[in-house]
């Protein structure tokens, strides 16, 4: 063999240790933050106005009737933990899809107007029809799409521009933040702070009444996502490449963006607009996982962890209980600074 032959050989070799070593990697880091969440919705049972122990939390769990700790944990607690766990893994995979259709780590769906139209419509509904449960969180989901829909019709030409989109989405989601100052406006006081809560972003609304229809679309919508997000590496090579391995990027694309508009307005319909998640968890795991398959699942779990843990913060390192929607925002605001800062100092 000739010395070309040898130096190609090794090359692949190299190559193909280096995608094993990076499939582990990636394993071991979606398995830790999959640890990660467990431990935080564990402690989401135990922790509150008194903390129970962990024994008693899992006998209430398995149905044994514990004085004291199975109502507080059955009904309270776990409906608040499985709608941080399925809103933040909502939240966060819809997020990252965003970003990853569009190319541009602005298109968030709380920056371009998603979120915001999913507020704006159940604001109304709270405010204008005394509107409550469900039908909230079907005027949420219904603003949502009629949001994303708007937005993608105005920014369409020929086409769509990442840049685009994110510019009418901010110009459209600035409107509809004054239609909300409107409505607040002329809504009575009751009704006025009811929205206000709402808006907040808070996990008080996540009871099994509320998680009865919203829980099992979540869980089916993740998991759309997640199989569909396995084109994403093809669609970054470009339409015609992707063509040609014989994928139909088009129609992956419309799928998945639907996927995501859905996945963000059903979880603001549970629980109001929490902010900068959506925005946070695909450009940390873009920095934690090497390879693109990995990127979905990471985001999800990231989105999940950063709510379980802002709730856990707000319920109980303050002496007042304060909205998860308060605690991301604190944290995602510096993180949109730096972003843009970084980015100004780049260009």
């Amino acid at each position: 063999m000739t010395a070309a032959g040898t130096a190609r050989l090794r090359s692949a070799d190299a190559l193909r240790v280096a995608r094993r070593h990076g499939r582990r990697r990636d394993a071991v880091l979606v398995t830790a933050l999959a640890v990660t969440a467990v431990v935080l919705f564990a402690s989401g049972l135990v922790f509150g106005a008194k903390i129970l122990a962990l024994s008693d939390v899992l006998r209430a769990l398995a149905g044994q009737t514990v004085p004291g700790v199975s109502f507080a944990v059955v009904e309270l607690r776990l409906p608040r933990a499985v709608g941080a766990l399925l809103a933040g893994a909502a939240f966060g995979l819809g997020g990252m899809l965003f970003q990853t259709l569009l190319r541009n780590v602005l298109a968030s769906p709380d920056v371009i107007g998603i979120s915001t139209g999913s507020s704006a419509a159940a604001v109304t509904a709270i405010s204008f029809f005394g509107a409550s449960g469900l039908v909230v969180s079907g005027a949420a989901i219904a603003g949502g799409l009629l949001t994303a829909l708007l937005i993608w019709a105005l920014a369409y030409r020929r086409g769509l521009s990442g840049l685009r989109f994110v510019l009418v989405g901010i110009a459209v989601a600035a409107a509809l933040q004054a239609v909300i100052g409107y409505v607040l406006t002329r809504a009575d006081i009751k009704a006025a702070e009811q929205a206000t809560v709402w808006m907040a972003g808070s996990l008080s609304r996540s009871l099994w009444d509320q998680l009865g229809p919203t829980a099992p679309a979540l869980v089916a919508l993740l998991a759309i996502a997640l199989l569909g997000a396995r084109t994403l590496p093809v669609l970054r090579l470009g339409d015609d490449s992707a063509t040609a391995l014989g994928a139909r990027p088009a129609r992956s694309r419309i799928l998945l963006t639907l996927c995501a508009v859905l996945l963000i307005a059903v979880a603001t319909s549970l629980t109001g607009p929490i902010s900068f998640v959506a925005f946070l968890a695909g450009p940390i795991a873009l920095r934690l996982v090497k390879r693109d398959s990995a990127l979905a699942p990471a985001s999800a779990l990231i989105g999940a962890i950063i709510v379980l843990a802002a709730d856990l913060v707000g319920q109980h390192l303050f002496p007042l209980t304060l909205p998860v929607g308060v605690i991301t925002g604190a944290i995602g605001a510096p993180f949109l600074l730096w972003l843009l800062m970084r980015g100004r100092t780049r260009a």
